[in-house]
C-alpha cells in the first residue's frame, strides 16, 4: 500500500485546487472514482461532488458518508512534493496540500482495500477554507447516508464530536474628512473604530468563548484626517447564547464610540454557523473509537472551537464527526505529512469501515 498510496497523494497535490479553482481537481476525482471504486458520482449545483460506492460483503448494511475538502490555501499553485525521510514536503515555496488531499487520498485507499464495507458515499466540498461555504450549499438530496465522517484534522486519535457559533461582523465607520493641519474640521474614523475597540473583551473570554479584531483598514493621506475605516472582527463559543451576546457587546460598542462624536457606525453580524454536538455515545462515535484503537492508539473525544464541514452538515441534520488525516502545521509552507502517519489513517478508515460493515 505504501507506494501506491504516495504516489495517489503526491498527484492529487500536483493538481492545483486554490479555494475556488476546485473544478479540475474534482473533475480528476470524479474519473478517479468512477474508475477504481466504480462509483456513481454526481455535483450538485455548487459543485460538490457525491461519489456512491457499492457495499462489499454488507449488502444490508446502512450507508455511510466520509467527507474531505478539495480546496486548499495559498500559496497553493504548482506544488512540487517530495518525499525525503519518510516526510513528503513541498519543495517549493507552496503549502502542500496534505490539508485536506491527505484525508482523500486515505479514504480512497481505505474503501478500495476494506475486506467488507456498507455503502459508501464519498463527498468532495468547494470552499471549506474560505467558510465552509460547500457544506453550507451541499445539495443533501444526493445523500442516503445519515451520519459519517469528514476526515480534516491533525490528531490521528481524536474524534471531533461538535464546535461552536460563530459570528462574524463587517463594520464600516464613517466620520469626517479633514487636513491634518485643521483637525477641528474633521472626525478620525481611526479614532472610532480604536475607542470602540476598547469597550470590549478580545481574547480568550472563557473557556468555551473567543474574540478577535482580525483586520483594519482605513485612510487615504498621511496628512489626512481620514473619514472612513472598515474592521473585521468575530466571536465564537461553545454557547450559543454567549457568542450571541457577545456579539451584541461588539457591535454597541462601535455604534456607541461612532454616536459620541457624529459619527456613524454600520455593522454587519453574520452567523457562519451555529453550535451544535454529535453525542458521544452516537454509535458511529462508537464505531470511530474502535477503529482508532483498533489500529493501537487511544482514543479521544473533543469539542473544538473551530469551524469544519462536520459542524455544517450536523446543524443540517447529517450527523457528522471529524477524524484526523495526519499531517502537520497546515496553512503553512513548512506544512508535511509522515507517511507512516498517513498510512495509519488508511489503517483507521479499513477499520471503520469494516466495523460499520459487520454493524449493519
Amino acid at each position: 500500500m505504501g507506494d501506491r498510496l504516495i504516489e495517489r497523494f503526491c498527484a492529487m497535490v500536483r493538481v492545483d485546487s486554490e479555494s475556488g479553482n476546485e473544478a479540475p481537481f474534482i473533475e480528476a476525482m470524479r474519473s478517479q472514482l468512477e474508475t477504481e471504486l466504480g462509483a456513481t458520482c454526481a455535483q450538485d449545483t455548487y459543485g460538490n461532488l457525491v461519489a456512491k460506492v457499492p457495499a462489499r460483503g454488507a449488502p444490508n448494511a446502512a450507508p455511510i458518508f466520509l467527507g474531505a475538502h478539495a480546496d486548499t490555501v495559498r500559496p497553493g499553485i504548482g506544488i512540487e512534493p517530495e518525499v525525503v525521510d519518510g516526510v513528503i514536503r513541498s519543495k517549493g515555496e507552496t503549502i502542500l496540500g496534505a490539508d485536506d488531499k491527505a484525508g482523500l487520498a486515505a479514504i480512497i485507499e481505505a474503501v478500495l482495500h476494506a475486506e467488507k464495507r456498507p455503502p459508501v458515499e464519498i463527498v468532495i466540498t468547494r470552499e471549506e477554507e474560505v467558510g465552509l461555504v460547500g457544506a453550507k450549499n451541499l445539495d443533501l438530496s444526493l445523500l442516503e447516508a445519515t451520519r459519517g465522517f469528514i476526515v480534516d484534522s491533525e490528531s490521528l486519535n481524536e474524534v471531533i464530536v461538535g464546535g461552536p457559533t460563530h459570528a462574524s461582523l463587517d463594520i464600516e465607520i464613517v466620520g469626517k474628512a479633514a487636513h491634518a493641519a485643521a483637525p477641528e474640521f474633521g472626525i478620525s474614523a481611526i479614532r472610532v473604530a480604536a475607542q470602540g475597540i476598547l469597550r470590549f473583551e478580545e481574547g480568550k473570554l472563557d473557556d468555551e468563548t473567543v474574540a478577535n479584531v482580525g483586520t483594519i483598514e482605513g485612510g487615504m493621506i498621511r496628512n489626512g484626517v481620514p473619514e472612513r475605516v472598515t474592521i473585521k472582527a468575530e466571536c465564537r463559543s461553545l454557547n450559543h447564547d454567549k457568542c450571541i451576546a457577545q456579539a451584541d457587546a461588539m457591535k454597541n460598542a462601535f455604534e456607541r464610540a461612532a454616536a459620541e462624536v457624529d459619527a456613524s457606525a454600520s455593522v454587519d453580524v453574520t452567523i457562519e454557523y451555529t453550535a451544535c454536538k454529535v453525542p458521544e455515545s452516537a454509535v458511529q462515535v462508537k464505531w470511530a473509537e474502535q477503529a482508532i484503537e483498533a489500529a493501537g492508539l487511544e482514543a479521544e473525544t473533543q469539542v473544538i472551537l473551530g469551524g469544519t464541514d462536520a459542524l455544517v452538515l450536523t446543524s443540517r441534520g447529517i450527523d457528522a464527526a471529524v477524524l484526523g488525516f495526519g499531517g502537520k502545521k497546515a496553512h503553512s509552507t513548512d506544512e508535511h505529512i509522515a507517511v507512516a502517519d498517513l498510512e495509519k489513517v488508511v489503517e483507521i478508515l479499513r477499520n471503520l469501515l469494516e466495523i460499520a460493515a459487520e454493524a449493519g
